[in-house]
């Protein structure tokens, strides 16, 4: 008998290698789970257009999920933190756009300021905290704009993507963070993708990290 997936998933339109750990990769969790690709939701209209026509497909896409019998819903990006209050209005179960939404508790159980590591500094905004309610929190973010491997493999798809450089490019960007910002406690990934390279970030700090796999075993423990 199978079994009916118990998280949904809505993916960006993308083409890059997925290695255990990122969201994309159905290996990654130990239940089942089930994938919608959003057809024009590329990169570039999500993460760098912040493209607000996206949210009805969005919106689409869950409630094809929902009719799958999933019981929850969450993304493949978290720069969608932006949407999350439209798209959970309309769903009957729940639904987390972002690893962004956990930044008020990491600081609350931590007791400092969060480092984010994010996909692309410029494109996260105020408007995206506000949409998971951490514009109130106090954060330092960080982008990986000027990391060659990552940019080209997961932002711009004109690299074949190389895991060793791209773990080797994560904890350059950790150093200059917490080098620059000794009063972080603890950091959160804002991108999806960036869950296969914990391990090596684990190489340059002990400080506790957080992504969309810590938001999904949490929510799917309460489900």
């Amino acid at each position: 008998m199978v079994k009916k997936p118990i998280l949904g998933i809505l993916m960006l339109n993308t083409n890059f290698y997925r290695p255990k750990g990122d969201i994309g990769n159905p290996e990654t969790y130990s239940f089942s789970v089930a994938y919608h690709v959003i057809k024009n939701a590329t990169i570039r209209r999500v993460v760098k257009l912040a493209d607000t026509s996206l949210i009805e497909p969005f919106i689409k896409g869950a409630k094809i999920l929902e009719n799958k019998g999933v019981r929850a819903i969450t993304t493949s990006c978290g720069f969608l933190a932006l949407f999350q209050k439209e798209i959970q209005r309309e769903l009957r179960v729940p639904f987390y756009a972002s690893s962004l939404m956990q930044i008020p508790m990491v600081q609350q159980i931590t007791g400092g300021t969060v480092g984010v590591i994010t996909a692309r500094r410029s494109s996260l905004t105020r408007q995206h905290l506000q949409g998971v309610q951490a514009d109130r929190t106090p954060i330092t973010i960080v982008g990986m704009e000027d990391m060659p491997a990552f940019t080209g493999a997961i932002v711009d798809e004109t690299n074949d993507l190389d895991k060793e450089a791209i773990a080797l490019e994560m904890k350059q960007v950790t150093v200059r963070l917490l080098e620059n910002n000794p009063a972080i406690k603890a950091i959160v990934l804002e991108c999806t993708n960036m869950p296969p390279y914990k391990n090596a970030i684990r190489e340059v700090t002990r400080l506790p990290i957080f992504d969309i796999n810590t938001l999904t075993d949490y929510v799917v423990r309460g489900l």
